[in-house]
């Protein structure tokens, strides 16, 4: 049988992947109701994190119980904004589609918006391997150093100020303030919070600021209490989960074609940070090559296409790349 090339490769896992989507909808006709689907889901979602909330302050559930499973609903949330990036649901209905993307966003407050993060997901697509690709060198893509790779894939806000000088040299339009401000005002709101309760507790260790707290000085630090533990510390377990394995799985340097851009994560050791992330690193390859397509089909297909694209290429647990900043490299090391 002869070689196929790189075009035949990538023709042959797009074709298989469109097929088994093509199979999995005849078979269940009620995934044709795209929209509906993704309204249902993202309405229970954000009820689920509502209801856990509620759990939480009726003292019903302990707050670690509270932090876990809010990470695991809020990385449903953004699977449905990526999605919604690529106009998957409610396309000519601007005004739905819109709610739908500011409700995921309120579920996942320490991001960009997504309204700016569709412009630099889209472009991620056409320069995914690049440096110009900022949407993966935000969360730690490209980083050689392991002590500022966990910062950055730990702390979205703290990342952008470590880098910032060398993306304005190295990517085209970058602008700091442009990224900042993309996160106003829930973002900015995220951070107050975040830094203002861990400062407290700081100065507590020197001096007993509850006693010199007015009133309402206690109500407020009660409500932001409250909301690390039901929205803040979720989300950076989520966050720092889908940084750790996006920014692991996608490379950087050496990518020519489609194929080189990603590797398929799926080994047992990742399966706690998988939990957190909805199965990312396991299903994130197949939105490489057919981008078009909700995460639940994905989901769905994957069985069937990861052994498929392992035949025509794809890497998987290729994590020797890290220690290489993500380099693709043509031939891997013991090959």
């Amino acid at each position: 049988m002869p070689k196929l090339t790189t075009k035949q490769n990538i023709q042959a896992i797009v074709s298989a992947i469109k097929t088994e989507e093509q199979a999995l909808r005849a078979k269940y006709p009620v995934l044709n109701q795209q929209n509906s689907i993704a309204l249902v889901i993202l309405l229970l979602s954000l009820l689920s994190l509502i209801g856990v909330a509620s759990l939480y302050y009726m003292s019903l559930i302990p707050a670690w119980l509270c932090i876990i499973l809010a990470a695991v609903i809020t990385s449903i949330s953004h699977e449905l904004e990526h999605d919604l990036i690529h106009k998957q649901y409610f396309s000519k209905r601007p005004w739905l589609h819109n709610f739908m993307m500011l409700v995921v966003w309120l579920m996942r407050p320490n991001t960009v918006n997504p309204w700016y993060r569709r412009k630099i997901h889209l472009h991620h697509h056409k320069v995914s391997g690049t440096n110009q690709d900022l949407e993966e060198r935000l969360v730690g893509n490209g980083i050689k150093n392991p002590f500022v790779r966990a910062v950055v894939i730990v702390d979205g806000l703290l990342g952008l100020v470590i880098n910032s000088k060398r993306f304005n040299k190295e990517i085209k339009g970058f602008k700091f303030l442009t990224v900042f401000n993309a996160g106003f005002p829930i973002a900015t709101a995220y951070f107050v919070i975040l830094y203002g309760v861990i400062a407290y507790y700081l100065l507590q260790l020197f001096m007993p600021l509850e006693s010199m707290l007015p009133s309402w000085g206690g109500d407020v630090l009660a409500v932001a209490e409250f909301l690390m533990v039901v929205l803040i510390i979720p989300n950076i377990i989520r966050s720092s989960s889908l940084n750790f394995i996006t920014s692991s799985m996608h490379y950087y340097g050496g990518v020519n074609n489609v194929i080189e851009q990603t590797h398929v994560i799926n080994s047992r050791w990742f399966i706690p940070f998988q939990l957190f992330c909805f199965d990312f690193g396991r299903t994130h390859t197949i939105h490489h090559f057919v981008p078009n397509q909700p995460f639940y089909i994905r989901q769905l297909i994957s069985q069937k296409i990861l052994p498929i694209m392992a035949q025509h290429g794809v890497r998987f647990n290729d994590l020797r790349s890290i220690k290489r900043a993500n380099l693709y490299e043509t031939k891997q090391e013991g090959v």
